[in-house]
């Protein structure tokens, strides 16, 4: 007990000596801890992307909503309905009601192009016919500013992501579509689903701008309950008169965003692995250079009685210190500069585009730190292996 008491007391003596002597190599010690930091910052940063845009996609989702789509559809691009099938649907047991009716809302999809408020390139914005239910079952739906539009007229409602990426979605203004204008009636948000990336207008009048007669592409319906999915989907899928696919919404949009976040936490981990190596390769740089200039006092220490082990330990505490500082100033930098970040990526299911915002969550930071740490512990271990081995003799003899 005594030895190990011993132990941890020259840990401390030597770990604070060398600690006290960083503003002597502050050079060294200020490239490696800036290394670790790039580091951190593009960890951080990358993955955050991916953690907006799952957020994005699974707060759009709830248990108790259900989306059906035509059987072999994998997307509301390639489903279709007419009005007898979505008649069907609405009538199936298992959905909520109020005092308007059911809760289900027969949708139309269309893609326009509509030019980024960033580069002022087209891109694909989804267009959606909905019907008065399509409030009441989207989750968290409120008008931020302006107002509904108003059924049978060519007004629109805009999501804030798609506002605020692309060009002539101001509450007043009018877009052109096809040949039709459409005046922006209101704003609203979904507390940051992947609706607030779509524009919305009157279905009966998308319909009539598109030619599209009284099809659909999809119905989005609210359940009494979660536990009437099971009824629900029973009576549409046995139904002979139908042939669709019915899906949780909360699954359906997990399923959509499972390859891109796949996507980018492998070049995450990619790019934050090829940079760690570098940032190794700067900490061994600048603990070796630390144990080459003080390899007189390193022997004087082990002459005066000082173990190898607290040598050894407290090399690599130094070394794990530099590493933590440069973690933590690079995690408070990517908090910064990333969380909320606002973007648009392509939703390849619907070939259009999701405005999201950049997450940097208390999980991604914890990874970031541990990255720094391991950095700091490869970097700092051959130099301290190194010290302990010295012969204290010829390490006295040094100038």
């Amino acid at each position: 007990m005594t030895s190990l008491f011993n132990a941890f007391r020259q840990i401390a003596a030597v770990t604070l000596f060398n600690l006290r002597s960083l503003p002597e190599r502050k050079g060294a010690a200020s490239a490696a801890a800036f290394g670790i930091m790039g580091v951190v910052v593009v960890f951080v940063g990358v993955l955050s992307i991916g953690e907006g845009f799952k957020r994005t996609m699974t707060v759009s989702g709830s248990p108790d909503t259900v989306l059906v789509l035509r059987a072999g559809a994998d997307s509301e691009m390639t489903s279709g309905f007419g009005r007898e099938e979505t008649r069907l649907i609405m009538d199936a047991p298992g959905l909520a009601r109020s005092d308007a009716g059911v809760l289900a809302s027969p949708e139309l999809f269309v893609i326009i192009n509509l030019p980024k408020r960033s580069t002022g390139s087209d891109a694909n914005v989804p267009l959606r016919g909905v019907e008065g239910a399509a409030y009441s079952i989207r989750k968290d739906f409120r008008i931020v500013s302006g107002r509904k539009f108003e059924p049978g007229r060519n007004e629109i409602v805009v999501g804030e992501g798609a506002a605020r990426e692309f060009e002539g979605l101001d509450l007043g203004k009018k877009i052109k579509v096809g040949a039709n204008e459409w005046e922006v009636a209101g704003i609203f948000t979904t507390g940051g689903g992947i609706d607030e990336s779509e524009i919305w207008a009157d279905a009966a009048v998308l319909q009539a701008a598109y030619q599209r007669g009284a099809s659909w592409q999809s119905v989005y319906a609210k359940l009494s309950s979660p536990d009437s999915f099971q009824t629900f989907k029973d009576a549409l899928t046995t139904n002979p008169g139908l042939t669709v696919k019915v899906v949780r919404q909360s699954e359906y949009y997990a399923e959509q965003s499972t390859a891109l976040t796949t996507l980018i936490r492998g070049l995450g981990y990619s790019i934050a692995g090829l940079m760690a190596l570098g940032a190794i390769f700067g900490a061994l740089n600048t603990m070796y250079s630390a144990v080459a200039a003080r390899t007189r006092e390193i022997a004087t220490l082990r002459a005066l009685g000082f173990g190898a082990g607290p040598v050894v330990a407290s090399l690599l505490l130094e070394s794990m210190v530099l590493a933590g500082v440069g973690g933590l100033v690079g995690a408070g930098a990517a908090f910064a500069v990333f969380d909320g970040f606002t973007a648009a990526t392509m939703n390849w299911q619907s070939f259009s585009q999701v405005t999201f915002a950049f997450r940097v969550t208390p999980s991604l930071l914890v990874q970031a730190m541990a990255l720094a740490s391991a950095i700091g512990m490869v970097g700092g271990f051959f130099p301290a292996i190194r010290a302990a081995r010295l012969p204290v003799a010829s390490g006295l003899r040094e100038v």
